[in-house]
């Protein structure tokens, strides 16, 4: 995108930044009904401060904003060799593979000696877990930074972006677990990587995953993970996150969530029309939760809306209840002998970065980097400090040259030099 088009998208984006609160919390009650209703109010109450001033901004208009962010946005349009890894339940699951390029140039060789000596890095396998709600896209920048240089796998968590929908879950009403993901990226693993050593990259709900791969095959990581980064992530005790709102609207959020989720999720089709209604609202929600600065690309912001929103309500429904059964501390000490890279935003909102540093007391000689002014997608607000950190884990892992893959990978338009390593 050319800064003058830049500018012009982000003019027509601030024009559409904001909607009453109150007008799109009465349009999902329309949509919705008595369900849509808890659940205006309490997006009403999280997007209190963000949405003031689509009152004044026509919907076409914010309808073209949209449009133009989504066609200047470049984001999540990298693609690798897809294939399917089937889980235990016979759900498909979906990735892609980026195979490391051959370097045995003359300029390489010297600077792969100084590293290595005269062997060659190790052919690691990076496979990056996403997060609740998102794709293997939310990785772009990384993958951007890593493609060629070492062997990636990209893979959707069980029915997130182009993996099937859970069979368990929609075929035998098993509910979802935290352990179903975990058995479900060592379907993935088995598949796209059956042998040779692994780093462990995981966003999220995709850190939980592999704690849950943990906890069930600590052989697997013992004998083959040679690297582990947890982003923005938990270990547990989620059910005390207050999402930034005050304790008592938390309490009631807490109470009556479950609910309604399972209320929506049984009646999708209207809800989605309701979604779609209110739009305006959820991007303000959805900025608020996962972005903290300012000066975030508006079509990054966007590329975000879009993972979530693909999400299904009854998707949502269905993975809420699992975080906060969620509890994975234990399996922690399977990192403990290993470069670990324990990494999260200071702002974030969804799993405060309290968590990651409670993971990092756990494993003593983990790199813990707290990145200031940034949220719960610090991979896409401040994408060169994360692609930096995982470089430089892949580099003590013996995985990658120093230096091989902390530029070229492009910007959110938004830096931060001030990462707080601990």
């Amino acid at each position: 995108m050319s800064e003058s088009s830049a500018e012009a998208v982000a003019e027509v984006v601030a024009a559409a930044a904001a909607a009453s609160a109150a007008e799109a919390a009465a349009s999902w009650r329309r949509a919705t009904g008595i369900a849509g209703a808890a659940i205006g109010v309490l997006a009403a109450g999280a997007a209190a401060g963000v949405a003031v001033e689509r009152m004044t901004v026509g919907r076409g208009m914010r309808r073209k904003a949209r449009l133009a962010l989504d066609s200047a946005g470049p984001y999540g349009a990298l693609r690798g060799t897809p294939a399917v890894a089937r889980a235990d339940d016979g759900t498909e699951l979906y990735y892609e593979v980026d195979e490391a390029e051959p370097d045995t140039g003359p300029n390489v060789s010297p600077r792969r000696r100084r590293l290595f000596g005269r062997k060659a890095p190790a052919p690691v396998t990076v496979v990056f877990c996403h997060g609740y709600c998102l794709s293997q896209d939310s990785w772009h920048f990384q993958r951007a930074a890593l493609r060629g240089v070492v062997r990636t796998v990209h893979w959707d968590q069980r029915s997130h972006g182009r993996s099937g929908r859970g069979l368990a879950q929609t075929r035998d009403r098993v509910p979802l677990t935290i352990d179903q993901l975990g058995r479900d990226l060592k379907a993935v693993l088995d598949a796209a990587a059956p042998e040779g050593p692994l780093v462990l990259v995981g966003h999220s709900m995709g850190g939980m995953t592999m704690m849950a791969l943990a906890a069930q095959y600590p052989e697997l990581i013992r004998d083959r993970v040679v690297a582990t980064a947890f982003v923005g992530t938990s270990s547990g005790r989620l059910g005390e996150v207050n999402f930034g709102l005050p304790v008592a609207g938390v309490n009631a959020v807490r109470r009556i969530l479950p609910g309604v989720l399972k209320a929506l999720g049984q009646q999708a089709e209207l809800v989605e029309r309701g979604r779609r209604a209110t739009a305006d609202l959820f991007a303000g929600i959805i900025k608020r939760y996962s972005f903290a600065g300012r000066d975030v690309d508006p079509a990054i912001e966007r590329f975000a809306e879009r993972m979530i929103e693909s999400t299904p309500i009854d998707v949502v429904a269905e993975f809420y209840p699992a975080f906060t059964d969620h509890d994975k501390t234990g399996a922690l000490t399977c990192f403990r002998d290993m470069p670990v890279l324990v990494l999260a935003g200071v702002r974030d909102l969804v799993t405060p970065s309290e968590h990651s540093e409670a993971i990092a007391d756990l494993l003593p000689d983990a790199e813990l980097v707290l990145v200031p002014d940034a949220g719960h997608l610090v991979m896409l607000e401040h994408p060169e400090v994360v692609t930096d950190r995982l470089a430089d884990l892949l580099t003590r892992a013996g995985a990658v040259p120093a230096g091989a893959t902390v530029s070229g990978y492009g910007t959110s338009g938004s830096t931060s030099s001030t990462a707080q390593p601990h």
